[in-house]
């Protein structure tokens, strides 16, 4: 398994960087996201989220995608001023990507590999799939797509990371 903090990627802006440098060296929410998905609210408890606990060391992190349904086909830029002007996102995002397939990006090649609740691991089912990662890249947990960023179970387990 690849050490995820080391795995390169490039930012929403075009900068290369890596996922540790996307998530700052913090425990962070990653997930796959989608301008015009019927999920895409989410943003705003994600938002929310990332805003009410960047202080305590915890971020969001959002990974553009438009394998679903191509319910995100705009370039960077146009993502960017979407999330921007829709949602007030001020969460680090990275480039768009594939999250399964061939073309999986390595970062979901890891993420992928951590199964859910129910013991179930693989391709990412939808948009808005959330993974929690602590601040040295291990996957901790994982959420579906229907599952709201401020579900109790999600809160339950940031506070858990959170206070380890």
């Amino acid at each position: 398994m690849s050490d995820l903090t080391t795995l390169p990627l490039t930012t929403l802006s075009g900068e290369p960087t890596t996922f540790g440098g996307l998530t700052g060296g913090k425990p962070a929410l990653v997930v796959n996201v989608a301008s015009r998905c019927g999920l895409t609210p989410q943003y705003e408890a994600l938002e929310a989220l990332h805003r009410e606990l960047s202080g305590s060391g915890f971020t969001v992190v959002g990974f553009p995608c438009n394998q679903f349904g191509g319910q995100e086909p705009g370039t960077s830029e146009e993502i960017a001023e979407f999330c921007s002007a829709t949602y007030g996102v001020t969460f680090p995002m990275a480039g768009k990507i594939d999250v399964n397939g061939p073309d999986r990006h390595p970062v979901y090649e890891v993420l992928t590999g951590h199964p859910d609740a129910a013991g179930e691991a693989g391709d990412v089912q939808w948009n808005f799939e959330k993974f929690l990662v602590d601040a040295d890249g291990r996957v901790v947990a994982r959420f579906r797509p229907r599952t709201e960023p401020d579900a109790p179970e999600v809160r339950a387990a940031v506070a858990e990371l959170l206070s380890a």
